[in-house]
């Protein structure tokens, strides 16, 4: 009887299991499809995007892991403007979320930092505006921030510094003010950090400095903005630091 009831026990659990996963497939389509609404979409890339399929993995542009969970949405050079759903925190499994070179505008939304397991967001080279997400800083597993030419403005949230293993933070080519948040010096595993063409004042930071000694920075760039000073190469590993000259009365 014990074992009867701990087979049945199991049965069971499998049920649940294979519905909440269904439920959360259903979620994501359901997310999904309310992003395509809101898009325009003139070069039909969205088209297999059908709400009455079981899960969205079938869609194009669409990845998902062995669970059918969504892990991928690829939309890279796809045509489509409009703004970012806030729904999209609720991709609790996305790990890469591509859609630069586009016509997107608005906002980037603050719930995007909800992606716990994010390790790709590429929004660069669209019309958003606005400022960045504080919330972006609490992805923990984000190696690759680009939002690159935007129409991006206010300070750089000093929340970024928590992204300690974040390789590219590029963000160069907005209209960011303010000054560069010394807490870049935590990401000692940054490669890249490209702020030019802003409208960045104050200095460089020494704590940014110190990853080209005890870090892995490889390229600095800061030139166009507004900084006061310059810095020069040290011959340590960084192969680029490019800025302004500096400025004389």
């Amino acid at each position: 009887m014990a074992t009867q009831f701990a087979a049945a026990a199991a049965v069971l659990i499998s049920c649940f299991i294979a519905l909440a996963t269904l439920a959360s497939c259903n979620s994501e389509g359901d997310i999904l499809y309310k992003q395509r609404q809101v898009w325009k979409d003139t070069n039909n890339v969205l088209q297999s995007w059908d709400p009455t399929l079981v899960n969205p993995c079938t869609w194009f542009h669409v990845t998902c892991n062995n669970d059918n969970a969504v892990i991928r949405v690829d939309l890279g050079n796809a045509g489509i403007s409009g703004p970012l759903i806030p729904d999209l925190g609720g991709l609790q499994n996305l790990q890469y979320l591509e859609l630069y070179n586009n016509n997107l505008s608005g906002i980037i939304p603050a719930t995007l930092g909800n992606l716990s397991k994010l390790v790709s967001l590429d929004l660069y080279g669209n019309q958003l505006t606005g400022p960045i997400p504080a919330t972006l800083g609490a992805i923990g597993t984000l190696r690759y921030l680009r939002l690159y030419e935007n129409n991006l403005t206010g300070a750089i949230p000093t929340s970024l510094g928590n992204l300690l293993n974040l390789r590219e933070l590029k963000l160069q080519k907005n209209a960011l003010s303010g000054s560069i948040p010394s807490s870049f010096g935590n990401i000692k595993t940054l490669q890249f950090l490209k702020l030019n063409e802003n409208l960045l004042s104050g200095t460089v930071p020494l704590e940014i400095l110190s990853l080209i000694i005890s870090g892995n920075l490889t390229e600095l760039n800061i030139a166009r903005n507004d900084l006061a000073g310059t810095v020069r190469s040290t011959g340590f590993r960084v192969t680029a630091i490019i800025q302004d000259k500096l400025k004389t009365a």
